[in-house]
C-alpha cells in the first residue's frame, strides 16, 4: 500500500513526527499532501519538537496572532542570519524608524538541546537587568545573563529549568577522553529574538558552536562559543559587530555522567573587541531582525570572513596610527632633547665668557 492511499488524518500524524524541511518537501507530491503540509497544527507540532520552550502559552499566542502562524516562524527562525556587507545599502533607510525600541518589545526564546534531547529552554519577556533604560543600561556594556550563578548553586532550580540532565552516552565518551569533541557535535543551541512592536524574529544564534575550549577551573568545564554576525553601519564606526552567545557547562563525576550548564549569556562586540552598550544594542537587534537568512552554513561563514577581514584591517590601521604616534614621540623628545642640549651649552659659554 503506497503512501497515496492512506487517509488524511494518518498522513497528518505522519508528517507531524518529521522535520521542517522533510515536511516542505512533502508537499510537492501532490495537491493532498500539499493541502496538509501547510496546516498550522503539523507546523506547530515540529516547531514544539524542535523549540520547546513555545509550549509557553504567551508564546503561541504571540507567534498566531503577530507572527503569521507556526510555518511563517518556522520559515523565518530555522535559517541563520547570514548578513554581506552588499545589505548595507538596502538598509541604509531603516535606522530612522529603529530609534523607538525599548527592552520591553523584545522577547528572547532560548532553547539548548544534546543530541536533538531538550537540556534547558527559558522564554525572556524584555530585556534582563533593563529597567534603567534612560539611565546605566544605555550607557552601560550590554550583556545579558540567562542563568545565575546563585541559580548554578541552587539544585531546586536547575532540576525546575531541566538542569542538570543526564546524557546517556556522555558517560561512555568521558572514559576514552574524547567528550569534548561529543559536545562541539552534538550540542546545539537555539536563541531567538522577536520584537513584538515590528512583528519581525530571527535567530542569532549559530546553531553549533563555532568555537570552545576547556575551562581553566577545571578539566570538567567547558566554554563554548555561538553566535551571528550583525549590520552596524550607522550605529557604530565599524560596520559589523558580533553577536557573541557564551555557554559554560560542567560534565559531573559518576558512574553516569551528567551535563549541568552554568552559564548562558548575550552580549554584541565591535570589530575592535569592545563591548557595545545597551542603547545600540537594542538598535542592531533590531535591524539584524531584517537581515537575509540562510540555511547554508558556507553562507554564515562568508559573514565571518567579512568581520574578521574589516576587523584585521582596522587592527592594522590602528597600528599604523599608532606607530606614526610612537615616531613623533620620538621625534618630538630629540628635538626637545637638542633644544635642552643647546640652551645648556649656550648658557654655559655665556658663564665661561663672563
Amino acid at each position: 500500500m503506497g503512501m497515496m492511499s492512506l487517509n488524511g488524518d494518518l498522513i497528518s500524524q505522519i508528517l507531524g513526527h518529521v522535520d521542517g524541511t522533510t515536511l516542505a518537501n512533502a508537499g510537492c507530491v501532490s495537491s493532498e499532501f500539499w493541502s496538509i503540509a501547510r496546516e498550522e497544527r503539523i507546523w506547530e507540532q515540529v516547531c514544539c519538537s524542535l523549540w520547546p520552550s513555545i509550549e509557553d502559552t504567551g508564546i503561541k499566542e504571540l507567534i498566531s496572532d503577530s507572527l503569521g502562524g507556526f510555518r511563517n516562524f518556522y520559515a523565518n527562525c530555522f535559517p541563520l542570519i547570514a548578513y554581506e556587507s552588499t545589505q548595507r545599502d538596502s538598509m541604509s533607510m531603516e535606522l530612522q524608524n529603529l530609534n523607538d525600541g525599548v527592552p520591553s518589545d523584545f522577547v528572547s526564546i532560548v532553547d539548548v538541546a544534546y543530541k536533538n534531547k531538550a537540556i534547558f529552554n527559558k522564554v525572556v519577556w524584555g530585556i534582563l537587568c533593563a529597567h534603567d533604560f534612560e539611565g546605566w543600561f544605555s550607557n552601560c556594556p550590554f550583556r545579558m545573563e540567562l542563568i545565575e550563578f546563585s541559580d548554578v548553586e541552587d539544585d531546586n532550580h536547575a532540576v525546575e529549568d531541566g538542569l542538570p540532565t543526564i546524557i546517556e552516552c556522555l558517560g561512555k565518551v568521558k572514559k576514552d577522553d574524547k567528550i569534548w569533541g561529543e559536545l562541539m557535535e552534538n550540542i546545539r543551541l537555539s536563541w531567538i529574538v522577536v520584537n513584538r512592536r515590528t512583528r519581525k524574529v530571527a535567530n542569532f544564534s549559530s546553531w553549533s558552536p563555532l568555537a570552545g575550549q576547556r575551562h581553566w577551573v577545571s578539566d570538567k568545564d567547558f566554554v563554548m562559543r555561538f553566535g551571528s554576525i550583525l549590520p552596524a553601519h550607522n550605529i557604530l564606526p565599524c560596520n559589523f559587530v558580533h553577536c557573541i552567545l557564551v555557554m559554560k557547562c560542567r560534565v559531573s563525576d559518576g558512574d553516569q555522567a551528567s551535563l549541568k550548564i552554568s552559564q548562558l549569556s548575550m552580549q554584541l562586540e565591535d570589530a575592535m573587541g569592545g563591548q557595545v552598550n545597551g542603547r545600540n544594542s537594542l538598535l542592531i537587534l533590531e535591524r539584524a531582525l531584517g537581515c537575509r537568512k540562510s540555511k547554508n552554513h558556507a553562507q554564515i561563514l562568508v559573514s565571518y570572513q567579512q568581520y574578521f577581514s574589516e576587523q584585521r584591517k582596522l587592527k592594522e590601521a590602528k597600528m599604523r596610527s599608532e606607530e606614526r604616534l610612537d615616531t613623533l614621540c620620538i621625534l618630538s623628545g630629540i628635538v626637545a632633547f637638542n633644544s635642552i642640549c643647546y640652551f645648556v651649552f649656550r648658557e654655559s659659554g655665556a658663564i665661561m665668557g663672563l
